[in-house]
Formats: C-alpha cells, sequence, structure tokens
C-alpha cells in the first residue's frame, strides 16, 4: 500500500513548483488527505520508507509530517507512527462539517462525432433486465452455477498457457467442436467445427458481417417489426435498413431491382411477433440471394424454446451451400452475462471472417468457453434446456390463462405461438402504448411497447410481456397492476380492440 501512496505523491510533486521541497511535500499530503486519497484513521508510511520511495531525504518527510501534525491533519502514536486525524481541521470543512469541494473547472458541452450522436439517439438499451415483464430474459437463478463452477475450477487448475492469451482461431477449439455436433443434430445445421466463430453475444456478429460483407450507404433488409438493436449497429455502421414488412408466414420479401447486401431474419421464432417463417418464404429468401448475390442472416432465437408441435428446423439447413450465416447466443439458453455467441458461416467467408474478429475484438475468454464445451459434451446443456423448457411452459401458460380471464383472447390472437420467452399483449390500434408502459414501470412492471420496434410510422400497437424469469406466484400481482393501469387508460375486457 505504501508504494501506491508514493507513486500518488510523485505524480503531484511533478505538479507542485513553488516553495522548498519540504513545503511541496506537506502540500501534497494535505491534498491526499482532504480528498481522501488517505482516509481518515489511515496510516501514514514510515518516514524513512517513504524518504526511500520519493528519493528524498528523511528529514524532508520529517519536516512534512511535522507541519501535517501542527496543523491537526495527522496525530502522532509513540511507538506506532503517524496516523490521519479523524476529524480535518475547521479550515478544509465547510457549515456543515464537510470538506470542501475542490472548485470545479466550467462546464463546456461535448461535441460528438455525427455517427456518435446519432448512435445516442437511437439507443434502446433498458437498464431493467429483470422481474415482471422483462422480455427476452431468463430465468438465471435456475441455472446449474454449482456444476458449472466444478468444470471451471478443475480446468482452472492448471490451464493450458494457449487459453491465457489472444485468440485469432474463432474461439475456443473445442467449444466450436461441440457447437458443431449440437446445431447438427439439435438445429439440423449443415456445419462442421472450423466454420464456427465464437462471439461476445449477437451484436458483436452483426456488427462484425455488416463491417465486413458491406459498404457504406448498402441496403439491408430488415423485419418490420424487428429488433432494435440489430437495426441501430447497420444505422451506426453506415448502411441503410430497409423495413419489410412481417405477416403470419414471416418477412414478405419483395422483387426489387435494388437488392440488399444482407437479409436479416429470425425465422424460427420472429422477434416480437412471434411468426414462423414459412417453407414457401424461405425457399424464396434463398432463391432471391442467391440471384442478387445476397447473404441471408439468419438470427435463430428463441429456437430451443417450443412448447408444444415439432422444432423448426435452422433455414441455413435447408438447401446444400446455401447462402446463409447462421446466429446464435447462450443468452437465452443459459444467461446473458455470459457474453457468448457464435456464428455459422459459409466456408468461403470462414478465412476472411476470422481474421476481421482477430483485428476487431481481439478474441478472449477461452477458460470459460472451454468450461462451456464441457457443459455441453458432458449433456448438461441439453438437459437445462429441457428443465427450462418445461418450466417456462407452465409459466406461459399461466400469464396466458391471466390474459384470457381478466382481458380477453382477443388480446392475444394471431402471431402468439407456442415459443419464445415472451407474449405480445394486443392493444387497440390508437392507444399510446409507450405511455402505457412508462405508466407501467413507474410501478414496478417492466413491459416493453411494441410500436418501438417499428422503423416506420404504420404500426400495431401492444405490449410485450416476459414470463421467463418471473415465478408464478409474483406474476399475478404484477398482472393486476398491468390491468388496473390498462382501465386507467380506457382498455378493458371487452372481447374487442377494434
Amino acid at each position: 500500500m505504501h508504494s501506491l501512496y508514493g507513486d500518488h505523491l510523485l505524480q503531484r510533486l511533478q505538479q507542485e513548483t513553488e516553495g522548498a521541497l519540504h513545503q511541496r511535500l506537506f502540500r501534497c499530503l494535505r491534498s491526499a488527505i482532504v480528498e481522501g486519497v488517505l482516509p481518515p484513521h489511515s496510516r501514514l508510511p514510515a518516514s524513512r520508507d517513504l524518504a526511500r520511495e520519493l528519493a528524498v531525504s528523511r528529514n524532508t518527510v520529517l519536516n512534512a509530517y511535522e507541519h501535517l501534525l501542527a496543523e491537526g491533519y495527522v496525530q502522532a502514536r509513540t511507538g506506532s507512527g503517524t496516523w490521519v486525524a479523524g476529524t480535518l481541521p475547521d479550515s478544509c470543512l465547510n457549515a456543515g462539517g464537510e470538506p470542501v469541494p475542490a472548485p470545479e473547472a466550467p462546464f463546456s458541452p461535448v461535441k460528438l462525432s455525427a455517427r456518435g450522436a446519432a448512435l445516442l439517439g437511437y439507443a434502446s438499451a433498458s437498464p431493467h433486465q429483470w422481474g415482471a415483464f422483462v422480455p427476452g430474459v431468463p430465468d438465471v437463478t435456475a441455472f446449474p452455477h454449482a456444476q458449472f463452477s466444478r468444470i471451471q475450477a478443475r480446468l482452472n487448475r492448471q490451464p493450458d498457457v494457449n487459453r491465457l492469451t489472444y485468440s485469432s482461431a474463432g474461439g475456443c477449439e473445442a467449444l466450436r467442436a461441440a457447437l458443431a455436433d449440437y446445431l447438427r443434430v439439435a438445429r439440423s445445421v449443415r456445419c462442421e467445427a472450423d466454420q464456427i466463430l465464437i462471439t461476445e453475444g449477437i451484436h458483436q456478429a452483426v456488427d462484425l458481417v455488416s463491417r465486413l460483407l458491406c459498404d457504406n450507404g448498402d441496403r439491408v433488409w430488415i423485419e418490420e417489426p424487428g429488433y432494435w438493436g440489430t437495426r441501430n449497429l447497420l444505422r451506426i455502421n453506415g448502411l441503410k435498413p430497409v423495413p419489410m414488412r412481417v405477416d403470419e408466414e414471416g418477412i414478405v420479401p419483395v422483387n426489387d431491382r435494388l437488392a440488399p447486401r444482407l437479409v436479416f431474419v429470425t425465422p424460427s421464432h420472429q422477434y416480437p411477433l412471434g411468426a414462423h417463417l414459412s417453407l414457401a418464404r424461405r425457399r424464396q429468401l434463398l432463391a432471391l440471394a442467391r440471384q442478387h448475390g445476397s447473404w441471408i442472416v439468419e438470427d435463430d432465437y428463441d429456437s430451443e424454446f417450443r412448447f408444444s408441435g415439432q422444432p423448426f428446423p435452422a433455414l441455413q439447413g435447408l438447401e446444400p451451400d446455401a447462402p446463409v450465416i447462421y446466429m446464435g447466443t447462450f443468452s437465452k439458453t443459459l444467461y446473458p452475462a455470459l457474453r457468448i455467441g457464435y456464428l455459422v458461416v459459409p466456408k468461403a467467408l470462414v478465412h476472411p471472417l476470422r481474421i476481421a474478429a482477430a483485428e476487431l475484438y481481439r478474441g478472449g475468454h477461452l477458460l470459460i468457453q472451454r468450461a462451456l464445451a464441457e457443459f455441453i459434451r458432458e449433456g448438461h446443456y441439453v438437459a437445462h434446456i429441457r428443465r427450462m423448457r418445461l418450466l417456462y411452459g407452465k409459466r406461459r401458460a399461466f400469464l396466458i390463462g391471466l390474459i384470457q380471464r381478466y382481458l380477453g383472447e382477443s388480446f392475444i390472437r394471431e402471431f402468439n405461438h407456442d415459443a419464445g420467452l415472451h407474449l405480445v399483449l394486443n392493444l387497440p390500434e390508437r392507444c399510446d402504448d409507450v405511455s402505457i408502459a412508462a405508466s407501467a414501470l413507474r410501478r414496478g412492471v417492466k413491459v416493453r411497447a411494441l410500436s418501438q420496434y417499428y422503423m416506420q410510422g404504420q404500426t400495431r400497437r401492444g405490449l410485450l410481456l416476459g414470463f421467463a424469469c418471473v415465478e408464478e406466484k409474483n406474476m399475478l400481482p404484477a398482472f393486476n397492476t398491468l390491468r388496473q393501469i390498462l382501465t386507467e387508460y380506457g382498455i378493458t375486457h371487452t372481447g374487442n380492440l377494434a
């Protein structure tokens, strides 16, 4: 600790140029005490030690300490050194007994770049990521933390040196191999381990793909409504998001002479409406991409959580050598703070994307990636998904029952298929769902307005209700609060939203 104080005082001494050396040292020590760098009741370094660290004579330090003692900043304790006083001298305190703050520099607005200002202007990330009814958040308390920690502890005892440095190979080899095996079976993805790149979530994956495959001003199709995070990343990278309407069969492609460079889709469970991309639309998209040299970016959002019927295979595996880049993440199946996602890329893109990822992000976290590989290999991942599917299915059914009983069937009709971690609560066309969501937040209920997922003016009104991280016992009181708010806005159990 003494060396830290020594470093601090050496830096301050360079700024103090007036007076004798012991006076300069006194002022530096006094500032450190007033600012709390040397907190009350802490012991100052021994004079001999501090003199050695500062490369000054011991008498210089002793003179500075005596000056501090005379003015009441420190106390000398026989046989135990010099200690910072518990109370500062009156000259350093204001009328309320608090230290006099240093004068602040005049405020001047920070000038951001146009791109930075645009990013902040479109920012939509919520600080509220837990509780009723945050959409898209899994029950992180149900993750087998003890089991995962044991795997980590075992691997961390004697870590391979290659897992403690930068990664330029697209992530941990064992994790890529485990993922390839899992995706081939669970999602019918056509891939080998070397086609997988590990990322720090979907946002990094979108950023990497858009940077490497697009030029400034390129058109990119996105779903309307769609995930605001993808839309904002495309904007910040200088691309032009083109909203494409979504109906009960998913995204609606059009024959446009201005072909998109990329097409972002969530075919298994459209976010946020929940539609499944039909087989006819899938083939239409693939044909369009082949014709125009476009790339389809498939976000396999919520594909693991289907509560009835057969799971839909990935679009990527529908045809051999499909022009599809497949994205996935562990944020929904395990927990968001893990920050591990992945890309499955066509073989022609493996080398350039791997080099670009290493240049842009300097990959790491190889120890936790290795632990995750073991977690998958030992069967814990599949078992966890199976348990969570049952848990979320019960919570979903409970929430649907509340909506049907207290609001009516019309509030959850259309796109709410049996999948995902949220429901869309339909609202009347002319209501202000943004205002309703804000009112709910003020009363502790965290929902998202459906209209905020639209890029253009023609929007549906509704609320996204996440049920995954809400136990049934906490769901009813939160729902009652939301129902009271809807009543205040004139929305009641009428069975008719027109």
